[in-house]
């Protein structure tokens, strides 16, 4: 999948756009609610309950325990309706919080909404991609190159040779 170029991430230094959303079980979410007390990765995927989105979901899973020992929590985001991603918590098992954004208006704000090419065929949808924010509330990582099935180490490794 080819991806345009002129995709303006958030930027490394800069303040964290703030976003309140529901997560997978209707509650609440906001950056508020890590400020001065957790660092986070935020990561942008597709659509839950895929192949690839799967593989990704699961290997964050599986490494929570380490980023949450690392002081790091992770949220995913995706434009799924809070009811898909009650199945897929539920199907997958995950252990984090799964943040319904069906306007796309958080995934905008970060950069992760662009123009993707598949098939022959462009189309606007969701950028897979990671921002790691410290507990200021800053952007310090964007990873806009993904790889599901290495995502949660090469995460979890960066947060411990720069955060911990």
């Amino acid at each position: 999948m080819n991806r345009e170029s002129s995709v303006a991430f958030v930027e490394v230094g800069t303040k964290a756009p703030s976003f309140t959303g529901l997560n997978q079980r209707g509650k609440e979410v906001s950056l508020a609610d890590f400020a001065g007390k957790k660092n986070l990765v935020v990561y942008f995927y597709p659509k839950a309950m895929t192949p690839g989105c799967t593989v990704q979901a699961c290997g964050m899973r599986d490494t929570y325990a380490d980023f949450q020992a690392l002081d790091t929590a992770v949220l995913a985001v995706s434009p799924d309706s809070v009811d898909r991603l009650v199945k897929f918590e539920d199907k997958q098992e995950l252990n984090f919080d799964l943040l319904s954004d069906e306007d796309h208006q958080v995934t905008e704000q970060y950069g992760a909404w662009g123009l993707k090419k598949f098939m022959g065929r462009e189309f606007m949808g969701v950028l897979r991609s990671t921002f790691v924010i410290d507990k200021s509330g800053h952007i310090v990582m964007v990873m806009d190159r993904v790889k599901t099935k290495t995502h949660h180490q090469e995460v979890l490794d960066w947060v411990k040779s720069n955060l911990s």
